[in-house]
């Protein structure tokens, strides 16, 4: 008569097993989070209070303040020491990328980039998260209008991939379901499903 060992064995690799699929989720989770959009030196300089609708209506009492702001580029032109970009601001979600909806706005502003960046390259419709520090507003026409624009001279630039209402809308978030099972004598099973 055949005796079967004890299931120490089965259950060692199991725990082997489980303690390897931790490790793996581990390691995936930590290889798919992204970089935090603020840099970490800039992000205790940002005043948070200021509201892109306050800097609208009074630029030039926010001289100084270091901003985040969020929009769409509009258009970009080369200056004779950077380039000028003009952005229709959109609000910011909580990852701090412009939000979709172009009727939320509440006007425009120029980012001023120190340094060359050719125009051709910044492409009408990007979004983009700006860290920069308020300067004095600027006057230009606006169609057949004069418009003043809040400046920011730029300190860090984030341009953020394209997206469509619809992927927006129906994206994941990421998930992580983990199961298992016993097939009796024989052995067991187990799995790891990752969803993006």
């Amino acid at each position: 008569m055949e005796t079967v060992r004890s299931s120490g064995y089965s259950e060692n690799m199991r725990l082997m097993s489980f303690k390897s699929w931790w490790w793996a989720v581990w390691v995936l989770a930590t290889a798919c989070s992204s970089q935090p959009v603020i840099p970490e030196a800039l992000e205790p300089l940002v005043d948070r209070a200021v509201m892109f609708r306050e800097v609208a209506d009074a630029p030039d009492s926010y001289q100084g303040k270091i901003v985040v702001f969020g929009g769409e580029v509009l258009k970009a032109k080369r200056l004779k020491d950077g380039t000028q970009i003009e952005l229709l601001q959109l609000p910011l979600d909580k990852d701090e990328r412009p939000i979709l909806d172009r009727q939320q706005s509440q006007g425009r502003f120029l980012a001023i980039q120190q340094e060359f960046l050719d125009p051709a390259t910044i492409v009408q419709g990007t979004q983009m998260t700006i860290v920069g520090e308020l300067t004095k507003a600027k006057v230009e026409h606006l169609d057949d209008v004069e418009y003043r624009y809040p400046v920011v001279i730029v300190k860090h630039l984030h341009a953020w991939p394209a997206r469509s209402d619809t992927y927006a809308r129906t994206l994941p978030g990421f998930s992580i379901g983990i199961f298992g099972g016993s097939g009796g004598r024989i052995g067991g099973g187990g799995g790891l499903g990752i969803g993006f």
